[in-house]
């Protein structure tokens, strides 16, 4: 049963769609962990909260996640949007941390924090420009 289940959703989503299930997830999981339990050291993101408090963006991340979620199961083309929201959100960050690192020079690690999130937007950009092969008709 489990595994007729996990082929007929590998059916419905495709490789686009799994990756924007799974990478939604985390966006939504990573926003709702700084509602739970907000970073302890903002220094890396200092910029972003002069613009809007944690919790706004915590909101940003768990929005920009569930419309990835969302967008899972639309065929190739009409997911679109879900691919700039995930960078939408990933990028500020990314960008935060680098500007944190230099030339602020208030977070010595910032580079490595940068890199990090510049490194899981990249997955967004090549799956954006994957062809998804022809979907069965028949999904059972």
């Amino acid at each position: 049963m489990p595994r007729r289940v996990a082929r007929r959703l590998s059916r419905i989503l495709g490789r686009r769609g799994a990756f924007l299930a799974s990478f939604g997830t985390l966006w939504a999981l990573y926003g709702f962990g700084q509602l739970v339990e907000p970073l302890p050291d903002t220094r890396g993101i200092r910029l972003l909260l002069n613009l809007m408090p944690l919790d706004a963006w915590a909101c940003c991340w768990i929005v920009s996640g569930l419309l990835a979620v969302a967008s899972s199961a639309l065929p190739e083309g009409r997911d679109w949007l879900a691919f700039p929201a995930l960078l939408a959100i990933v990028v500020p960050w990314m960008l935060a941390y680098l500007v944190s690192w230099w030339p602020l020079g208030d977070n010595a690690r910032g580079w490595v924090t940068a890199l990090i999130w510049a490194v899981a937007a990249v997955p967004v950009i090549v799956v954006a420009g994957w062809r998804e092969p022809p979907r069965p008709k028949n999904l059972e």
